[in-house]
């Protein structure tokens, strides 16, 4: 009867899964040790099942005959199957999904995806779009930080979808691995199979997060994809993450916890609090598929653990590595003065290289700013052209709802959208001629200065170029000076300036206020952007320009440093000290002076490659003057005629909102000298476009959108000879 029994329950299969170099089970002994035999038998790993019963592997091979063991129990033969984009079989893609509302999508490897279908009024089909991340967009409530209410209102369907391992998903969650663009490639493809979807292609929207997530799939090139339109997005993890080898403890590290505890299984203390109440209920789809969000990796200890440049781990979550492979029309917008995904957007223009078809739009601004009237006509326009084929007339009606919209997104009355020629383009043709005639780069200036009302979304004036970086840019250099000034020729004598090097000297976030309506989005934010304390930074400035400046692109500050600690975390700031006694931030730069070699290729921009490893960390020599770069972020901004151009060099803090640095290095204090010398030139670099046409003045203080704008108080550097 021994016998019996046990051969009865070597006869009970796992319910196992191969899937894209993972295998998955479900229904084993919770905290009990799992193996993943090949197809000889033999054991190529093990691990315990979580709490709930679940387990994946990850990084498996493929290959056939894989079967997973614990105890007693035996799953059937498994296969695993490549990362490829192209699925095993097309046939998942005639699934059904609902015609509108809530329900699920399988994908390649046998996981439910959560959806939340939401379809604008009139009668199908639908020009159809696809909202894809980990926040709660599948919730039947409303999408969490979704725009699909806006593409309803513009007559487009939209497919929201939670990723896997996140809300009601199935699959465990981990941050863009290939098997979650691959869902991403199984969702296009299923969307655009459906009857209600018009020309069975879709596109992609979506704004952060939303925006991020379609560079993954468009690279995976789905063949049902139509156009995507990124919205404030990002070019790689480390800008954000790691600026200049220094952990965001402020919004990047927060984002991160974000994501792992939606990660969580739902409950009353993790995971999502919409995907607890379907399961509540009554969703046992929800509810089963919260079995493998336990095996989600943690997020906070990957961040730990690639502090450095690691190619295998960096590259596949550095848009900028893959965006050639995209090669549908594209349509991205972002922000050089974003607060949440940072200033680096426009590093992936000039690496769009697999569309012909691509237009980006830059401007001063805070993180919504990517929907400011003057983007959003042109985002309208391009889903019109590419997604639902016809041209592109906004009702009357939308237009009169626009002030509702934007007093609902950033907290600001009366915003209308402006005239668009496009728009008055009787015919799909003619209009898709006019839009593609468009130059691909647009930088709108001076976001703010240019409505009725001093920081208004409306920008002052716009110019528009064939690439970026823009053809034409110039490196022009500042050498820092006695005195704290900055000019063109090297200094002929020598002497430093020595400051005080404090973390405290400023708080790491000094820009009061939150981010979202009424907050840093509002017109005009109550920054307190405070003057560094005597003693604590080094300052330079230019003598009055002669003539209007124009910088579009990122920058560089080349410094001749000694310190009392091996290394020093600095931050840089560039601003403009305007005729009128006031002064505009433009932008910063951070380095982590242990971290200064940089990349054996710098590009035009004089933005050195993110890809410091481990191995060249190398301290301060003692002493001793040592050469840093400390890349700055890029800006699209225009110094005034008789404004000085203003650096200030000091700890992190005090001037980046949401952002923060709480573990800077050293601990303490330190001791940091900058030489300027001919032998030892330290210098700002900016690049320059010369012959653009500038068509208004001085814009008002305060007023334009992510830059604040204080009264100038001169700085008095502590100097001493060389």
């Amino acid at each position: 009867m021994l016998a019996l029994a046990a051969g009865v329950a070597q006869a009970q299969p796992l319910t196992a899964h191969g899937s894209a170099e993972q295998v998955y089970a479900v229904g084993l002994h919770a905290n009990r040790t799992v193996a993943l035999l090949d197809a000889r038998g033999k054991t190529v790993a093990a691990k315990k099942a979580d709490p709930l019963g679940g387990v994946v592997f990850r990084g498996v091979k493929p290959g056939k005959g894989y079967r997973m063991r614990q105890g007693a129990k035996r799953s059937t033969k498994l296969t695993v199957f490549s990362d490829r984009p192209a699925p095993p079989s097309t046939k998942i893609y005639d699934q059904t999904i609902p015609t509108s509302g809530y329900g699920y999508l399988t994908t390649r490897d046998g996981t439910k995806l959560a959806i939340d279908v939401r379809l604008p009024a009139g009668p199908g089909p639908y020009p159809t779009l696809v909202e894809y991340a980990g926040y709660g967009y599948a919730d039947p409530a409303g999408a969490e930080s979704g725009i699909s209410q806006i593409a309803n209102l513009l007559g487009f369907a939209v497919v929201d979808v939670n990723m896997r391992g996140t809300g009601c998903s199935g699959g465990s969650f981990d941050f863009f691995e290939p098997l979650q663009n691959l869902d991403g490639y199984d969702v296009i493809e299923t969307v655009a199979h459906q009857p209600w979807a018009l020309h069975h292609k879709v596109g992609m929207l979506g704004i952060s997060y939303g925006a991020i997530s379609q560079l993954f799939v468009g690279a995976t090139d789905p063949p049902d994809l139509a156009a995507i339109a990124p919205l404030s997005t990002i070019d790689s993890t480390a800008t954000t993450l790691y600026p200049g080898g220094i952990l965001n403890t402020g919004f990047a590290l927060a984002w991160g916890e974000q994501r792992q505890h939606d990660a969580e299984p739902a409950s009353a203390t993790g995971g999502q609090p919409w995907a607890l109440k379907q399961i509540q209920a009554g969703d046992q789809t929800c509810k089963s598929n919260q079995v493998l969000h336990g095996e989600a990796p943690s997020v906070l200890a990957q961040t730990r653990a690639n502090s450095h440049y690691r190619p295998a781990v960096a590259n596949p979550l550095d848009p900028i590595t893959f965006v050639h492979k995209i090669h549908v029309p594209t349509y991205l917008a972002c922000q050089w003065t974003d607060e949440q995904t940072g200033a680096h957007c426009a590093d992936l223009a000039q690496d769009f290289t697999g569309t012909g078809h691509k237009w980006f739009t830059f401007t001063n601004g805070v993180h919504a700013d990517s929907l400011d009237p003057a983007t959003f006509d042109r985002w309208y326009d391009f889903l019109e052209l590419y997604v639902a084929r016809q041209a592109p007339h906004l009702s009357a009606a939308v237009r009169a709802f626009a002030p509702t919209i934007y007093q609902a997104a950033l907290g600001i009355n009366n915003i209308t959208l402006p005239p668009d020629p496009i728009q008055q383009i009787p015919t799909y043709s003619a209009a898709l001629a006019a839009f593609q005639r468009l130059a691909s780069v647009r930088v709108l200036f001076d976001n703010g200065a240019g409505g009725p009302a001093p920081g208004d979304p409306y920008p002052g004036f716009e110019a528009s170029f064939a690439r970026f970086p823009i053809p034409g840019t110039k490196a022009r250099s500042w050498y820092l000076g006695k005195g704290g000034t900055m000019s063109a020729a090297k200094p002929k004598t020598g002497a430093a300036d020595q400051f005080t090097w404090n973390k405290h000297a400023l708080p790491f976030t000094d820009f009061t206020g939150s981010d979202g309506p009424g907050g840093l989005w509002a017109p005009n934010p109550a920054y307190n952007w405070a003057q560094n304390p005597p003693g604590s930074a080094a300052s330079y400035a230019t003598a009055p320009l002669a003539s209007n400046t124009v910088v579009i692109g990122g920058g560089a500050v080349h410094l001749w440093i000694k310190a009392s600690a091996p290394s020093v975390d600095l931050q840089v700031t560039v601003s403009e000290v305007r005729p009128d006694g006031k002064e505009t931030f433009v932008q910063n730069g951070w380095l982590r002076a242990n971290e200064r070699k940089l990349d054996a290729a710098q590009s035009t921009l004089l933005e050195p490659v993110p890809s410091l490893r481990a191995k060249d960390v190398r301290p301060l020599p003692k002493g001793r003057y040592a050469e840093v770069t400390v890349p700055l972020y890029y800006e699209g901004h225009v110094y005034r005629r008789g404004s000085r151009i203003r650096l200030t060099i000091a700890a992190p803090g005090g001037n980046q909102p949401v952002w923060g640095f709480a573990q800077t290095s050293p601990r303490g204090t330190a001791r940091v000298s900058i030489a300027h010398s001919s032998k030892l030139a330290s210098r700002l670099i900016l690049p320059v476009v010369p012959g653009v046409r500038v068509t208004t003045g001085l814009p008002p203080c305060q007023g334009l959108r992510g830059e604040p704008c204080r009264t100038y108080v001169r700085y008095v550097n502590r100097s001493h000879s060389l």
